[in-house]
C-alpha cells in the first residue's frame, strides 16, 4: 500500500528504507537496486529519506510497496504534488504493473490519471457513489451531442454534428488542418452529476 502520508524512517537513507523491508518479506536485496532504478533513484539510492524531494519520496513509497511482488495493490493520490515528468514516471510503472496481472486500486483528484489508467472507475461525491463504469463507457453515455470540432488552414474553428462529415465536399476535407471531438472528459461527467468542481 502507498498512501500519500505514509511512513517511512526519516533519519535512514532511501536505501536502507527499502532493505529494511526486504529483509521483513524475506525478499533478495538484489531486488532492491532494480526496484531503484526502475523509479529513477539509484543514483540518490545513498540520501537520506527526510532530505527526498516530494517526488523522490513518493517513488521510495511505491519501490518500498513493490518489493514482495504483491498481487495486490492500493495507491492513494500516487502522483499528487508531482511534477509532470515524475507523474509520467509513475504512470508508467503502474501500467506495466497492470500489464502484468497486479490488481491495483488507485485514488484520485486527477480525472485525466483515472482515464489513463483505469479500465473501471467510481465516481465518489461526498462519500456517494454518483456513477460507476469503464471510463470510455462513461465518456461515451455522457456523450450528448456527438459532434467534433475542425480547424482549417486558415485558423477557421467549426464545430460539426458527426453525421454532416458525410456531406462535406473533397475541397472542403482538403482544407482541414485538425480535427477534435468533442466528448466529455470524466471531470465533466462528474461536474454534471454532482453540479460542483472536484474537492481537491
Amino acid at each position: 500500500m502507498v498512501s500519500d502520508t505514509g511512513g517511512f524512517y526519516e533519519k535512514m537513507s532511501l536505501y536502507h528504507n527499502l532493505l529494511f523491508y526486504s529483509k521483513f518479506y524475506n525478499v533478495n536485496q538484489s531486488r532492491i537496486d532494480n526496484l531503484l532504478k526502475r523509479v529513477g533513484l539509484y543514483e540518490s539510492r545513498k540520501i537520506v529519506a527526510e532530505k527526498l524531494s516530494t517526488g523522490m519520496r513518493q517513488r521510495m513509497l511505491l519501490a518500498r510497496a513493490l518489493i514482495n511482488k504483491p498481487d495486490v495493490l492500493f495507491l492513494d493520490e500516487p502522483t499528487s504534488g508531482l511534477d509532470p515528468t515524475t507523474s509520467r514516471t509513475i504512470h508508467d510503472l503502474i501500467l506495466e504493473l497492470k500489464t502484468g496481472g497486479t490488481t491495483i486500486f488507485l485514488t484520485t483528484h486527477d480525472m485525466n490519471e483515472a482515464t489513463l489508467l483505469c479500465d473501471y472507475v467510481a465516481l465518489l461525491n461526498k462519500g456517494k457513489l454518483v456513477e460507476q463504469g469503464a471510463p470510455s463507457e462513461l465518456i461515451q453515455k455522457y456523450n450528448k451531442d456527438k459532434k467534433i470540432k475542425v480547424t482549417d488552414y486558415n485558423g477557421n474553428r467549426l464545430t460539426f454534428d458527426f453525421r454532416s462529415l458525410k456531406q462535406m465536399s473533397q475541397a472542403n476535407i482538403e482544407n482541414i488542418f485538425s480535427i477534435h471531438s468533442c466528448e466529455p472528459t470524466l471531470e465533466d461527467i462528474f461536474i454534471e452529476l454532482t453540479g460542483g468542481k472536484l474537492n481537491v
